[in-house]
């Protein structure tokens, strides 16, 4: 899995990689890390669960993303060290809702705030948003513009 900062215009992009699903949305949450502050000791902070649902997959990305954005602000931690554990998806014909639902359980390390040298993100956006398989099918890759 890998990720790249991208400058884009006002703003800041992460363009990502992975051999899964999992692999891509841990790295981009990776690289939203990495816009967020230079440098994260790596002795600092507990690991945390958490657990994220939407209607599709991009909305899915958007809403772990928008999540982790949250759990900064309330917490005063920074999360960084991201781990997709699992994506499930139960179709609209599977579920008791009649609507498709993707579920991510994943964990990740939160650093407090008074440790680093953080910048704010301020949102993720749909601007420009895309998460889809590689053309050879042999992995993932998404591209996520944030608001700074």
């Amino acid at each position: 899995m890998a990720y790249e900062l991208r400058d884009h215009t006002a703003d800041i992009a992460v363009a990502a990689t992975g051999d899964t699903l999992e692999a891509v949305v841990s790295a981009v949450a990776d690289g939203l890390a990495a816009a967020s502050c230079d440098d994260v000791p790596a002795d600092t902070g507990e690991r945390f669960s958490l657990t994220v649902s939407a209607e599709s997959r991009e909305a899915l990305l958007f809403d772990y993303l928008d999540e982790l954005i949250y759990l900064r602000d309330v917490r005063v931690e920074l999360p960084v060290d991201h781990c997709v554990e699992s994506i499930q998806h139960a179709s609209a014909d599977d579920n008791a809702t009649g609507a498709d639902e993707w579920t991510l359980e994943a964990s990740a390390r939160g650093v407090p705030l008074s440790a680093i040298d953080a910048r704010e993100i301020k949102a993720v956006t749909y601007s420009e948003m895309t998460l889809e398989r590689i053309d050879d099918g042999d992995g993932w890759s998404a591209y996520v513009v944030f608001d700074v």
